[in-house]
């Protein structure tokens, strides 16, 4: 009983540690452990900055005949008792297994703002209740969470978001997104998710601006934007109580201190 306690403390502490990186340091797009083995993503539906994506997939490709070469040493040296040589490239393709990688394409930041959430996809719909499967398997825990499987969620609503960008989940996926990103502390792209939630669907249902207004806020601290988003929050009252009543507050504490400049 004592080690289960000794262990789940330990557990605790490195995901507290892991926890503390600093803000916008990517972890929401590292590649899942789970899939670094796998190809790397298809081609993009458009070029997100000049060459942007030409060199992204270039790089993917490297990176799988990379490991792939490494396990063929692995098989050459297995077969010729060349232990030595062995014990190398096993380490290498091991260090290769931990080394950060990272998805350089954000989807959100490609699809641009002007998509429509307006079609019932099938196919989407699918992806979507996987992708909140895997969410809700990987932080069912308030202070464990499985960070391999929110970062495998994360790439099933950017699956939805690259291959139906008509679906009339886009939006729930970039709000399901932005909260996964959020989580890693990636509060810029937290944020631009947040926006193509309401900008894909004005009329959602979703607090993605009073989201997209407190990251403004709290995270980056960029106050007239979201004093903007605030008001907007206040008038719509799209939110929860709480998230009105703190949007309506910051207002006021925004007015005062304007007030207080002149």
């Amino acid at each position: 009983m004592a080690r289960v306690i000794l262990t789940a403390v330990l557990v605790v502490l490195l995901n507290v540690l892991v926890g503390c990186s600093g803000v916008d340091s990517g972890r929401g797009q590292l590649v899942p452990a789970r899939n670094k083995s796998l190809p790397g993503r298809v081609a993009a539906i458009k070029v997100a900055t000049p060459g942007e994506t030409d060199i992204v997939e270039q790089m993917a490709v490297n990176r799988q005949a990379y490991r792939q070469g490494l396990k063929s040493l692995v098989e050459y040296y297995t077969k010729t008792g060349n232990n030595l040589k062995l014990r190398w490239a096993k380490k290498e393709l091991a260090a290769l297994d931990t080394m950060p990688q990272y998805n350089y394409i954000i989807e959100a930041s490609l699809a641009g703002p002007n998509l429509k959430a307006s079609v019932s996809i099938p196919e989407a719909d699918v992806l979507y209740e996987d992708a909140l499967r895997l969410e809700k398997k990987g932080g069912k825990l308030l202070v464990i969470k499985d960070n391999d499987l929110l970062r495998l969620a994360l790439d099933k609503y950017n699956q939805l978001i690259r291959k139906h960008p008509s679906s009339d989940k886009i939006d729930d996926a970039a709000y399901r997104a932005g909260g996964i990103y959020e989580h890693f502390k990636d509060y810029t792209i937290a944020l631009l998710y947040y926006q193509r939630a309401y900008q894909w669907d004005p009329e959602t249902s979703l607090p993605a601006k009073f989201r997209a207004a407190y990251i403004l806020d709290i995270r980056l601290h960029r106050r007239a934007e979201a004093l903007e988003l605030y008001r907007q929050v206040a008038k719509e009252k799209v939110g929860s109580e709480k998230q009105i009543e703190f949007a309506e507050k910051r207002i006021v504490e925004f007015t005062k201190s304007d007030e207080g400049e002149h």
